[in-house]
């Protein structure tokens, strides 16, 4: 079903407000923007920047503005905003778990002002549910996670990486926003993704993946979050 910005969250009074929780810690933004660019390359409205996408913020894990076209620079903006709304985000239904309707207001807002001609265009997510048990070595998986994502990020396409804290029964997710599914496969294949993968058979104790399509209409108008279905 197609989503107004307006009437996504009045179906179900029982879904949080979208500014309900703290302001994440982990940061989100433009990185400091580049005087020394190569002349010619630039993101939308002309604007030399590298971007911040995932909790890690040094040079391989940020985001070259100059490799996307014009929308999809309106949307990684928009999407440095992500978080959740509710600390239970690992327990219940993806598409209420963020606040999914402040980013496409912000992306609403951003097009608008530019006078910028969105056209309805889709986009693949990854939901990865896991649980860990308590003597799980945390700093290991981080390791692993860090190598992983430098490595998609490499590859290109990946516009999102956010993960949480795993809750007092061990539950996390983790979420990657990608441009198309065709770019998920190059950047989960490397060296780093596959050795993250095989600690996931002897380091949690349950985990599960979940696909979505995040269709965006024209003028970003309406919107809809469904599972990918091939």
């Amino acid at each position: 079903m197609w989503k107004t910005i307006a009437d996504f969250f009045t179906a179900d009074n029982s879904t949080p407000a979208p500014n309900s929780l703290p302001t994440p810690a982990q940061p989100a933004g433009l990185y400091e923007e580049q005087e020394n660019r190569t002349e010619g390359q630039s993101g939308a409205n002309g604007r030399y920047s590298l971007l911040v996408v995932s909790p890690y913020t040094s040079p391989p894990h940020l985001l070259d503005l100059a490799t996307l076209n014009p929308s999809q620079v309106y949307l990684a903006r928009a999407l440095s905003i992500l978080a959740p709304v509710t600390h239970a985000y690992a327990a219940i239904s993806y598409t209420k778990a963020f606040n999914w309707v402040a980013v496409l207001t912000a992306l609403a807002t951003a097009v608008r002002d530019d006078a910028f001609k969105w056209t309805e265009q889709f986009f693949y997510i990854v939901v990865f549910r896991s649980r860990v048990p308590p003597s799980t070595d945390r700093g290991h998986l981080g390791e692993l996670d860090k190598r992983a994502h430098a490595e998609a990020m490499k590859s290109g396409g990946l516009f999102k990486y956010w993960f949480g804290t795993p809750d007092a029964d061990g539950r996390n997710l983790a979420t990657c926003i990608w441009r198309h599914r065709e770019d998920a496969h190059p950047g989960s294949s490397g060296e780093g993704h596959k050795a993250a993968m095989r600690a996931t058979i002897n380091m949690y104790s349950e985990w599960h993946i979940e696909r979505f399509k995040l269709v965006i209409g024209n003028n970003v108008e309406k919107w809809n979050l469904s599972p990918w279905t091939d």
